[in-house]
């Protein structure tokens, strides 16, 4: 495989989008893997996925995959794209709860009667279905014991409101997205303590010059 199979574009990311992959492979848990693209492949089936247990993104767009399965151990799975596969029939049970975007776009199940519906009814989190917003959705969620979500990615996606697509480096953009805001938060905290320890000095200043000088 070529270099670029196991390129990182961000801490927590693998890319193998465009690799001529057939299979997900069976490998050993990665549980530091956040994003993982895999779109425009030739993978025909969903599986060994349980190797990243606290993955949030996944990419599948444009593959060979007719039957959605084995996404269960993907407890904290918020974005998922299965758009242009070969996905005739949809059974939303196969789907976990915790998805916010989802999008099958390009596949016969989107026709099938109550699709909609079905998975709206399904998933009580959904944000964004088909790169249409879910209006009354749950905006916020309990989360599961042991859920390991940040409080960056929540508000990401509470406020996102463009349309989920592989095709525009979502992906990337959402990352840049999370790592700025996380920035901000540590330089906010750190000016906030910066100014705790200046009034801490400034009391301890003015403490002195109202206590009696000790005697000799």
């Amino acid at each position: 495989p070529s270099s670029r199979s196991t390129e990182l574009v961000f801490p927590s990311t693998v890319r193998l989008d465009r690799e001529n992959i057939c299979a997900i492979g069976r490998l050993q848990s990665l549980r530091e893997i956040h994003s993982l693209y895999l779109q425009q492949n030739q993978i025909e089936k969903i599986e060994n996925l349980c190797c990243f247990p606290n993955l949030w993104f996944l990419s599948l767009a444009g593959n060979r995959i007719r039957r959605v399965e084995n996404l269960q151990p993907l407890r904290h799975l918020r974005v998922l794209d299965l758009s242009h596969n070969q996905i005739q029939t949809l059974d939303p049970d196969e789907l976990p709860r915790s998805l916010r975007l989802l999008d099958l776009t390009g596949n016969e199940c989107t026709h099938q009667d109550g699709y909609r519906e079905l998975v709206v009814g399904a998933l009580p989190h959904l944000l964004q279905l088909d790169a249409q917003p879910i209006h009354g959705g749950v905006g916020e969620e309990e989360e599961e014991e042991g859920s390991s979500s940040s409080e960056d990615e929540d508000e990401f996606f509470s406020e996102s409101s463009g349309p989920f697509t592989a095709d525009k480096d979502f992906f990337v953009d959402l990352h840049r997205e999370l790592a700025g805001r996380s920035r901000r938060r540590r330089r906010e905290a750190l000016e906030e303590h910066q100014t705790r320890l200046e009034e801490l000095e400034e009391l301890r200043e003015r403490r002195g010059l109202l206590l009696p000088p000790a005697p000799l």
